[in-house]
């Protein structure tokens, strides 16, 4: 049976507490434990598929097609588990079930309350898997004190209290700010945030507080008689250059040490940190540095694109470079001789979004890209705008558009060469899509294979493979009857669906390295497995900075 660690945030938010988390599963991996990490959400959506990029950042997904919170991305690169859909709640969805629940008679005509059903609910999440691993790390968003988090934090108490003594501790973050004018440390607000901790039931085992500056002795002892900690579980979190720095910083500092300790586990096994020390070797020690263009429609808020930027980081260590990543609004290329903004790139990325805004500066990314001989890769709706460009500016088809861009016109303002996914086949099941279905959770999502044509760019990429699985979101897909023209112009259709329906990788042949596909390989990406299509993309990128 699993032991249990609960990770809780106070304060303020946004500490940290998902790296931490990831951090920490990275560091129990390397004393030879199993783990698996879970996020549990307060908010009332049932997930995060249908928030905008800027108010919650990126969407991840899943093998399995959930979408959720992106710190799961973060759980995947630190520990290399793949993470599934049980692998995360919300309070929408718990409320969800039981008023199903609830609907269908199931709690004998009981009234229905927080406690216990709610709280029972988030009890049964937990418990999933829980004999599959040592050691379940599960996260609670927001911080401790916000009203809609407290029938997840009364949910821990009583599981806590229901498994055997020992079996469960808690990990608490706070803040420790640092005051300019008096030059000092303040400890009290990780004091009224244990506080009220302690109020509702919780006494933190270990605390990591985040501090701009070195914390003393003398506070971390004042902080642990006030809290009731053990000197040594506080643990000082400081800011870092990279975040795959944290492993080998929170093990100097003895998080995992702590934890172990925490659970009376002594003497613990030595850890093998070989793994951690090569990501930090290959960020520290670059050979050289490549510019990277990302043309995309949320660029104000880089978390709307988190995994791109990681993707890119570990491409750029898998080829000893370190890769700079410049955002650009897809909108200011839609100005007069807004293309010049991509001059002296080494490489433009053009990723994943829903709507038409911003769409006519991707195609004049992927034009100028096609056209200067500048590797491109572009990530699903970045896909489907350098096929747009080329049916236009190839194969004649000069009204070419997406059925996504205005779905009541139909043919008569543009031809369609992108439509509305209406079935596909998922598994051994056909799944079935109308324009008018809810938003939610209704594309096609989840991990899919592509089969790949021999002696193609995708197939060298993957090492002569002849197919290729990776995770899928959106619901527009590619028009394979235009398939025929496009391949005359030069666009090659070089991976397609298993039954051969649906275009999953183009690129051009006449071209050093230009690939567009449908699916979204940053997704799967680590530190010490980065993405093929990254790392091969960063290569490109590279040669073409040795030329220039």
């Amino acid at each position: 049976m699993a032991r249990y660690i609960f990770i809780t945030g106070g304060v303020v938010s946004s500490l940290g507490k998902g790296l931490a988390s990831a951090a920490l599963g990275a560091l129990l991996q390397a004393r030879g434990f199993t783990v698996r990490l879970r996020k549990l959400d307060p908010y009332l959506n049932v997930d995060p598929g249908t928030m905008s990029p800027f108010e919650h950042g990126e969407v991840f997904v899943t093998d399995d097609g959930a979408e959720t919170d992106l710190d799961l991305g973060h759980y995947e690169r630190f520990t290399g588990v793949s993470a599934r859909r049980t692998d995360t709640i919300s309070a929408g969805r718990i409320y969800s079930n039981v008023l199903e629940r609830e609907r269908r008679g199931e709690y004998l005509g009981k009234t229905i309350q927080v406690i216990p059903h709610v709280t029972n609910e988030i009890k049964d999440f937990l418990a999933i898997g829980e004999d599959e691993v040592d050691f379940m790390l599960c996260e609670i968003g927001g911080t401790v004190g916000d009203i809609e988090g407290l029938p997840f934090f009364e949910a821990i108490r009583q599981f806590s209290q229901d498994r055997p003594r020992g079996q469960c501790i808690l990990m608490h973050l706070t803040l420790m700010p640092y005051l300019a004018a008096s030059g000092e440390l303040k400890t009290k607000p990780t004091q009224h945030s244990v506080k009220e901790l302690r109020s509702i039931g919780l006494q933190p085992d270990v605390l990591v507080c985040r501090s701009e500056h070195p914390i003393p002795d003398r506070e971390r002892a004042k902080i642990a008689l006030f809290c009731n900690v053990r000197p040594d579980s506080v643990i000082p979190a400081y800011d870092l250059k990279s975040i795959y720095e944290a492993p080998l910083a929170y093990h100097r500092v003895g998080l995992d040490r702590a934890v172990l300790d925490a659970f009376q586990i002594s003497p613990a096994p030595r850890p093998d940190l070989r793994r951690w020390e090569d990501v930090n070797d290959r960020l520290t020690n670059a050979e050289g540095e490549v510019r990277v263009a990302i043309v995309g429609k949320y660029t104000q808020l880089e978390d709307a694109y988190k995994s791109i930027s990681e993707a890119l980081t570990h491409g750029g260590m898998a080829n000893r470079v370190r890769v700079r990543p410049e955002w650009i609004d897809a909108e200011k290329l839609e100005q007069p001789d807004g293309v010049h903004l991509l001059d002296g790139f080494h490489g433009i990325l053009v990723p994943g979004g829903f709507g038409e805004r911003g769409t006519e500066g991707m195609v004049a990314a992927a034009k100028y890209a096609r056209e200067r001989k500048v590797p491109y890769l572009g990530i699903c709706l970045g896909m489907q705008m350098a096929v747009i460009e080329a049916a236009r500016n190839l194969a004649g088809i000069t009204d070419a558009g997406s059925e996504e861009f205005d779905h009541e016109a139909g043919e008569e303002r543009f031809t369609p060469v992108v439509y509305h996914l209406k079935e596909w086949v998922q598994g051994n099941s056909r799944v079935e899509r109308k324009i008018t279905d809810d938003k939610g959770g209704t594309m096609r999502l989840g991990s899919y294979t592509a089969t790949l044509a021999p002696g193609s760019k995708i197939s060298e990429v993957y090492d002569g493979a002849s197919e290729m699985e990776d995770r899928h979101r959106h619901r527009y897909e590619i028009d394979a009857r235009y398939r025929e023209p496009l391949e005359a112009c030069g666009l090659w259709f070089s991976g397609m669906s298993p039954d051969g329906r649906l275009p999953e990788v183009v690129e051009v042949k006449d071209h050093p390295w230009f690939i567009g596909v449908q699916s979204h390989p940053e997704l799967k990406s680590k530190p010490f497995a980065p993405a093929p299509l990254f790392r091969d993309f960063v290569r490109a990128a590279k040669d073409l900075e040795r030329m220039v």
